[in-house]
């Protein structure tokens, strides 16, 4: 996704121009298209390792290449190279175009699936280019990755076709929809009319990521919506993306447009974590636009629900013949548990019917360790319907963390994985939670804004060379610190301490200008501010046996005002249970 942001009056030319399109009627022969035809084929279920395979060659290209794929670069020439040979081993008919008005000379490339009529097309597009600063795995590999990994299984699958599909990787997007816009321009007024829908695919894999479709309540988006609704997902409209990816560019040519995105540098709402889960207050995607936007940087979950998505819309919108197969899906509420020996722990698997009709679906579940048994009541649902999952442990059962596969079986089979933490007896394990606790293996596993860790000698650490400041700007500035633990249930003690050093400019003795907020979950512990500067660390503790078995996010978020710099300086934060 661009990074470009109009400016307060483009900005609402922007919006004009936009709404103006989407409540214009499209180009002659160009009706938005069906949301769900009648005798609609079943989707195939794309693989995530697959999708991520190809991650991981562009990801390898870019190291190979200066570290990034912009266009115009070896990188990116490599990416197209890439793709292209894998869907011309395919059977596609693949061409490169030649972007030249582009800000870097590079192409497009577009494969077109020979099957369907060609004045009926729905077209799949991502663009395939990263910024200078990183490999862009998540943006916008993820999508590129998505929509091949798709073409590959349609045309392993071969299946008769009511339209004809049509895949686009675009070029200098990032410098500002570049290619695609060229490609637009390109086309006849027969050729746009034949398009029936545009979907675009934009950084699908954020790690705190939320689940946001184009012109959510479209016609277009429909079918993309139809499959997220049975996950009960809950999606939104994809209000961040807006005029910045390559779907503007054929909304302003009056062709429907819709498309998947999970969220780039806009900050989760308490609401979406809620929901979807995640860090509230913070990036959908940290590293976007960065160096650290790798392999690394994406949801297995949510780049696998994209690409499920796509498969969904492709066969809905473009597959036909013979009457609809009956599937459904499998998940489980909450996604990991936690259970001590001698205990036992429940959670909802639901299930959904995806296409034609409801089936009886008997449920099972592998993985479970020694000493560890997994029971559903009911043991079989209709689809569409739920069971309560029952998790026990002996008193000698295998402790650590594993992953217990769910299985739902019908006429096809359907698995979901669910995370479980065995803990010792009476649930204590013991010990220090916290990871990297005194910063000096780098970021992980803390999620922290852009320079909060840091080894700057302008500020000292307590212990070591590293320490997380937040704020110390001198204007309006917020800045974000987290971990999530999984606290076991069962301990004597539950002490999280941290040390903070609050240094400031402020020379009121009354006013609380600055402030620190210390959260665990959503609720508060602490709130300091300006007034508590002092010289040196002081050591702070809190007593978190109100946790005990639940997976919590602790957090911490510096607020400054316009002048006068406060810092806050946290370092060895330790939650010691035992």
């Amino acid at each position: 996704m661009r990074r470009r942001t109009p400016t307060a009056g483009l900005a609402l030319a922007l919006f004009a121009a936009v709404t103006a399109t989407l409540a214009a009627p499209a180009p002659a022969g160009a009706t938005p298209i069906s949301a769900a035809p009648a005798l609609a084929a079943a989707a195939p279920d794309i693989s995530v390792t697959n999708v991520q395979a190809h991650l991981t060659q562009l990801n390898s290209i870019a190291s190979s290449n200066g570290g990034n794929r912009r266009a115009g670069s070896a990188g990116y020439t490599a990416s197209v190279a890439y793709v292209k040979g894998k869907l011309q081993a395919a059977g596609y008919t693949v061409s490169e175009q030649v972007c030249t008005t582009c800000t870097y000379r590079s192409n497009n490339l577009i494969a077109e699936w020979p099957q369907g009529p060609a004045d009926q097309v729905v077209m799949f597009g991502a663009h395939l280019d990263s910024v200078s600063a990183g490999p862009g795995i998540n943006d916008n590999g993820s999508g590129s990755a998505t929509l091949l990994e798709n073409a590959l299984v349609l045309a392993s699958q071969n299946p008769s076709m009511t339209k004809r599909v049509r895949f686009a990787w675009w070029t200098d997007e990032e410098q500002g929809l570049n290619g695609s816009e060229f490609y637009v321009n390109s086309l006849t007024a027969t050729q746009k009319s034949a398009i029936k829908g545009y979907y675009n695919f934009d950084m699908v894999g954020s790690t705190n990521g939320g689940y946001f479709i184009n012109r959510l309540t479209s016609t277009t988006a429909a079918p993309l919506k139809a499959y997220w609704d049975s996950l009960n997902l809950q999606p939104e409209e994809n209000v961040e993306g807006q005029g910045r990816s390559d779907d503007y560019s054929f909304q302003q040519a009056g062709i429907p447009t819709s498309g998947y995105a999970a969220g780039a540098s806009a900050r989760k709402t308490s609401a979406q974590a809620s929901k979807w889960g995640g860090t509230a207050n913070s990036a959908y995607d940290s590293c976007y636009h960065r160096s650290c936007d790798t392999t690394a940087n994406v949801s297995a979950t949510v780049l696998n629900r994209s690409a499920d998505g796509v498969a969904y819309a492709i066969w809905q919108l473009a597959v036909g013949g013979g009457t609809p197969t009956n599937d459904f899906s499998v998940a489980v509420s909450p996604t990991s548990g936690s259970v001590a020996r001698g205990g036992s722990t429940t959670a909802t698997v639901g299930t959904a019917t995806t296409s034609g009709s409801a089936q009886t679906v008997s449920l099972s579940a592998t993985g479970a360790p020694s000493g560890v048994t997994v029971s559903f009541s009911p043991s079989s649902v209709t689809s569409g319907g739920s069971a309560t999952m029952t998790v026990s442990a002996s008193a000698t059962a295998t402790t650590g963390t594993f992953t217990i596969t769910v299985t739902g079986t019908g006429s096809v089979t359907r698995t979901t994985g669910w995370t479980l933490r065995v803990t010792g007896t009476g649930g204590c394990a013991g010990g220090q939670l916290i990871g990297n606790s005194s910063f000096e293996s780098g970021s992980t596993p803390w999620t922290a804004s852009s320079g909060v860790i840091t080894n700057s000698s302008s500020q000292a650490a307590r212990t070591g060379s590293y320490k997380a400041w937040l704020d110390g700007y001198g204007s309006t500035h917020t800045d974000t610190l987290s971990q999530s633990v999984s606290i076991p249930a069962g301990c004597a003690s539950y002490t999280l301490s941290f040390w903070l050093h609050i240094d400031t400019a402020e020379t009121t003795t009354s006013t609380a200008y600055d402030k620190l907020t210390v959260q665990v979950g959503t609720a508060t512990l602490a709130t300091y501010s300006n007034l508590n500067a002092a010289s040196g660390y002081a050591q702070r503790s809190f007593n978190l046996a109100a946790y005990a078995g639940q997976a919590v996010t602790l957090k911490w978020t510096g607020v400054e005002d316009s002048s006068l710099q406060t810092s806050f300086v946290v370092d060895d934060v330790t939650l010691q249970v035992g």
